[in-house]
């Protein structure tokens, strides 16, 4: 699965891959995902591709 320029690897891929999550109890938070939350996106962001139009 290729995550879009300008899109977290870890977010894209929690949000799409629903197997990361299905090990975790009703209302249970992915500790994984909380931590990201709290930490922000750091080098997860996948760059955007320069704009030639200018």
């Amino acid at each position: 699965m290729d995550v879009p320029p300008g899109e977290c690897r870890q977010c894209w891929t929690h949000a799409y891959d629903k197997s990361i999550h299905r090990r975790l109890r009703p209302r249970e938070d992915c500790p994984q995902c909380v931590d990201h939350m709290k930490n922000g996106h750091g080098s997860h962001v996948v760059p955007k591709s320069k704009s030639t139009w200018w």
